[in-house]
Order: structure tokens, then C-alpha cells, then sequence
């Protein structure tokens, strides 16, 4: 696994924890512990996706603040494999 793919499956683990809790609060919005929970999934997100944007781009459109940057080459497809 290269270190693009680890920092993308740590950025997926992170982001899975706090939908998961998300729908969690959703029938439970007043647990304390779960919202603390979820402030510090967000907390170690952070990190990553500066790094992974940082070294390979944005992960979404809308984290590209340099217009139309993200449709340069070279694509995911083109250096894999």
C-alpha cells in the first residue's frame, strides 16, 4: 500500500467515525460523551487532509481554492499501476 492510499484509508476511517456518530446524535443529541467523541475524530481529520492536500491536491472540489486546479494532470489513473 503506498502512502497516498494509507492517508486516504486513515482520511475514510476519520470521516466514517463522524457520520457514524453524526446519525448517532441524530436520535441521541444530547450525549456528551459521543459529541466529545466526535470533536476528536474531527480533531485527528484535520491533520490528514491538510497533509493529503498538501501533497497530492484537494480531495473535493470544493477544497480547490486555485479554480479548475484539480482537472491538471497528471490523473489518479495515470501514474497507478
Amino acid at each position: 500500500m503506498t502512502e497516498r492510499e494509507m492517508l486516504l484509508k486513515k482520511i475514510g476511517t476519520c470521516k466514517f467515525a463522524v457520520t457514524d456518530i453524526d446519525l448517532f446524535l441524530d436520535t441521541h443529541p444530547g450525549d456528551k460523551a459521543t459529541l466529545q467523541k466526535r470533536a476528536e475524530y474531527l480533531e485527528q481529520l484535520k491533520p490528514l487532509v491538510k497533509e493529503y492536500e498538501e501533497k497530492y491536491g484537494p480531495l473535493t472540489k470544493a477544497d480547490d481554492v486555485n479554480t479548475w486546479s484539480w482537472v491538471k494532470d497528471p490523473w489518479p489513473w495515470d501514474t497507478e499501476g
